[in-house]
């Protein structure tokens, strides 16, 4: 007994010295060389703190809308629904996220909007649409501000974030910067 119980109690005691000391450290040491010092990237508008890799929620019809959330874009309860396409409490919920989206804008048609728009992501804090998404939202946009289609397909344009090495990932735009730059059109 005696030759196994002194090995499992040294090695419990090295992981616990390795996992709750030094491995934090080295986390704390690696967020340091981020931006921010780890403490996410932020932007100060009219004197409130954003987090610009956090999902926010824009209803507001002068504003791209956000990717849906399953999480009310709440950080600190991450996590998508886990329902499956063949639950009818979640297509329910895609259903009337489409219906919302018709009833704010009229005119496009159901299958040119794209799934990010209705559906939300796997940790439901996504700060990112696609350009689709963006592009789909356009006209609305213009015509409840008073802005030619062309500048705001612009201002899309030079927000949108291009892959990883040109091979990682799809084209995105972050919803926070792109409605920040928009109401610095107006």
């Amino acid at each position: 007994m005696k030759e196994n119980i002194f090995p499992a109690i040294r090695i419990t005691l090295v992981c616990l010295l390795f996992f709750s000391g030094l491995y934090s450290l080295i986390n704390l040491g690696a967020a340091q060389l981020a931006s921010n010092n780890g403490k996410g990237d932020t932007i100060i508008q009219n004197g409130k703190t954003y987090f610009t890799n956090v999902g926010q929620q824009f209803t507001d019809d002068r504003y791209f809308y956000s990717r849906p959330s399953a999480v009310a874009y709440n950080a600190a309860g991450a996590g998508g629904s886990n329902k499956g396409p063949s639950n009818a409490g979640y297509l329910k919920t895609i259903r009337d996220r489409l219906d919302t989206f018709m009833v704010h804008n009229p005119g496009v048609n159901k299958s040119d909007i794209p799934s990010d728009l209705i559906t939300a992501s796997g940790s439901g804090l996504d700060p990112h649409i696609s350009v689709q998404a963006a592009n789909v939202q356009v006209k609305r946009i213009a015509k409840i501000r008073g802005i030619a289609k062309e500048n705001i397909q612009q201002l899309i344009l030079s927000h949108t974030e291009m892959p990883l090495l040109g091979l990682f990932g799809t084209e995105r735009i972050n919803v926070l910067k792109l409605n920040i730059a928009l109401d610095k059109l107006n």
